[in-house]
């Protein structure tokens, strides 16, 4: 679980919760109509983008921002260093005896047992992460539609309101609700798209591209036991996906 992402969603709305209760009272902010414009509009808008079931998607892509887990890119190139060990020693065929809790790692690596070309291997998987990389676009864009769309109908609200507010202006008591329409769907807009939709694109546009990067290393690593590498040249050739510090984090944990 992504502590922060809880973190951040519960303390947003905690700090708007409670500049309203200090400057008033929560009723005030509770408006059926303009929820009914925003809610309802934006929600007819993802219809209208995309297919039904592309739209209850949003629900998993949104958890996933919250339950995801990357797998520590040190950790797994200990574990090709490893597995470099084992084929050097005993060939490619004995790391079919390994158990691999990544589908993609255990496939490119059935691959190696199963006397695939190393062109052949690297095609399936640039095609896997390629596709990879679309399915978290898809996902992003509609978190992006989502962003745009509430303040639109934040903005169309406020015109509903005030086209009844300027209708009515003979009569005192129908401004102060058609008002609170105009206002407080501009209000419901602003804290869909800034509250949850911008950052969990963020989110989840930060652990697409650490997903797609950690997908890259396995490749990579794969390939080279393929190609019968040094486990300390593998080992170097990986590196390269590190960040100097976690670079010598690892040297100095592995010495």
């Amino acid at each position: 679980m992504d502590i922060s992402t809880v973190i951040g969603l519960v303390l947003g709305f905690s700090m708007i919760l409670l500049g309203i209760l200090l400057g008033g009272e929560l009723n005030l902010f509770i408006d059926y109509p303009s929820m009914s414009i925003v809610l309802g509009g934006t929600s007819g808008t993802m219809f209208t983008r995309y297919p039904m079931n592309k739209v209850f998607d949003v629900i998993a892509v949104s958890k996933k921002a919250v339950f995801n887990a990357v797998p520590d890119a040190s950790e797994t190139i200990t574990q090709f260093v490893q597995l470099a060990q084992i084929a050097r020693k005993e060939g490619l065929l004995a790391l079919e005896r390994v158990q691999f809790e990544d589908p993609f790692l255990a496939k490119g690596i059935q691959f190696c047992v199963d006397g695939a070309e190393a062109h052949s291997i690297a095609n399936i998987l640039e095609t896997e992460i390629s596709f990879l990389k679309s399915r978290h676009q898809s996902g992003n864009d509609m978190l992006k539609a989502l962003e745009t769309s509430a303040p639109a109908f934040g903005m169309i609200g406020t015109l509903i309101g005030l086209v009844n507010m300027l209708a009515n202006m003979d009569d005192p008591k129908s401004i102060g609700p058609a008002m609170a329409v105009a206002i407080l769907t501009t209000l419901y807009g602003a804290i869909i798209a800034n509250w949850f939709a911008a950052p969990m694109k963020d989110k989840l546009a930060f652990y697409s591209a650490a997903e797609i990067e950690m997908k890259t290393l396995m490749m990579e690593g794969i390939l080279g036991l393929k190609r019968g590498e040094n486990p300390r040249m593998l080992e170097e050739s990986l590196h390269t996906f590190l960040s100097p510090a976690d670079r010598e984090a690892l040297k100095a944990a592995t010495s």
